[in-house]
Formats: C-alpha cells, structure tokens, sequence
C-alpha cells in the first residue's frame, strides 16, 4: 500500500473518535468559570504527559546520549527538535520563556483552579517513583490516570511507530474552535481571569499549523516501513483518541459536581 494511502487510511479509521471529540458535548457545556476550572484540572495531565511522548519520540529521532552519532534522517530530527524546542521552551507571553505545561500550571493559578493533584504527582516522581505508583499514591483521579496510563504503555512499549501514531494521531489538536470560544467568552466575563490560558491556546494554534501537519506526515511514512507497521499505527492512534475521548467523558460527566469556582 502506498504511504500516502497507509496514512489517509489512518485518518478515515479514526475519523468517527475524532469527530467525536472535536463535536463533544464537553464544550457546550463549560457554561461556568467552576466548569472551565475543573476541566483544567484534568486536561493538565494530558498537557504533562504529552511532554514525555514527545520526548520518547526525541529519544528515537536524535541523539540524546553521549558520545553523539548522526540520525539518518535530519529532516525528522530538525522536526522533533522544533517540536521539544516550542513545547519545553516557549515565548510565555511577558518576556521570558516556559514550557507549554508552565504555561498551562500558571493559567490555573490565575484562574483559581487546583494545582493539588498534578504537584503531588511531580513530588512523587521526584522521589523515584515510577508513573504509575506516582499516579496511584498522588490519588489522581481515575480517568486522568488512565489517560496518562494509555500513554506510557506506548511510550514503554519501545516501538518507535506505536510511539509516532500516539504523537501524530492523538494530541492537541482535539482542542477545537468552539472551547476556544468558550474561554474567550468566559475571560470577557470574569476580567481577564482566563488571559494566560487564552494565550496558551493561541500559541498551540501557532505552533501546530503551517509545517507540522505534513511533517507529522512524512513522519509516519519515515517509520511505518511495511503493512504490519501501517497496522500497528493504526492500533495506536485508535488506543490514543479512545483514551482521550474517555476522559472527555468522564470529565464531562464530572462537571455537575465541581465546586464552586473561587470568589475574587
């Protein structure tokens, strides 16, 4: 099958999970600052983990390691580098630099949602532990923790195309223009409390359009050599969007029982 074809298949197999998600009832639904917050809450755990996927896929691309080799294919390292450079080091909007995740921890602390769950998480790991105890003993909430477990099952799995499908197939592009409005409108009404969290969604924008789309493209067609690999793609890309519309619905079916949003 001819890589150009492999990958449109892809997409066509997948198109009932992305259409979905980009059409989720989540959405309409942020009716509330209290709703938007406790979103975040949850959706912070997809912008952690994504950091990691893309990583293992820097790990695969370039060299990491010491002494340095070449990669074989420079096109595909100056892509992963471009990537990890925005999303580990980003313009952070008021003259410094931050990772996407910063960004994203600083957009809560403006807004007044919790930043409980996610820094517990990162202790735990700072002192050893592995994800999925991390998870556990920081008691993340269960739909979170699947999420972040589908993830590193791919990560762990050492296939570079299982690892490239999750990347390409499953990330933030779900975001789609309508919980942009959502936040924009719900900025306006509380004064600004969603400035950061607007930017942060300006910059994904930025930096997922023009080049990425046919890089991810040719990304594919890089590491998916044969029938078996366009297969174990497709597996992976349908095992990330699915992990991912399972925490839309559970975080959607959990937005009745968020708290009150902060006064102030």
């Amino acid at each position: 099958m001819p890589i150009p074809d492999s990958f449109a298949c892809i997409e066509a197999d997948v198109q009932d999970l992305r259409q979905a998600l980009l059409g989720h009832p989540l959405y309409q639904d942020l009716r509330e600052p209290r709703h938007l917050l406790a979103f975040m809450e949850q959706h912070l755990f997809a912008v952690w983990d994504f950091m990691s996927l893309a990583k293992a896929l820097q790990a695969e691309l370039s060299c990491v390691r010491l002494p340095w080799r070449p990669r074989a294919d420079p096109t595909l390292t100056r892509f992963v580098n471009e990537i990890v450079l925005a999303e580990e080091s980003d313009a952070d909007g008021v003259g410094g630099y931050a990772s996407h995740f910063a960004l994203y921890l600083r957009a809560m602390g403006e807004a007044g949602a919790s930043t409980h769950s996610i820094e517990r998480f990162l202790e735990i790991l700072g002192d050893g532990s592995d994800v999925r105890g991390a998870l556990r003993d920081a008691e993340v909430a269960p739909w979170a923790a699947r999420f972040v477990t589908t993830t590193f099952e791919a990560i762990e799995s050492g296939d570079l195309v299982t690892i490239a499908a999750s990347f390409t197939f499953g990330r933030e592009d779900l975001l789609p223009e309508v919980f942009h409005r959502v936040v924009e409108s719900l900025d306006q009404q509380t004064g600004g409390r969603f400035a950061t969290l607007r930017y942060y969604l300006e910059r994904h924008i930025e930096v997922d359009g023009g080049e990425h789309g046919p890089m991810a493209r040719h990304l594919m067609g890089a590491v998916c050599s044969d029938e078996a690999a366009w297969e174990r793609a497709r597996l992976a890309a349908r095992a990330s969007l699915q992990a991912r519309l399972g925490l839309w619905d559970s975080i959607h079916a959990a937005l009745d029982r968020a708290a009150p949003a902060p006064v102030g």
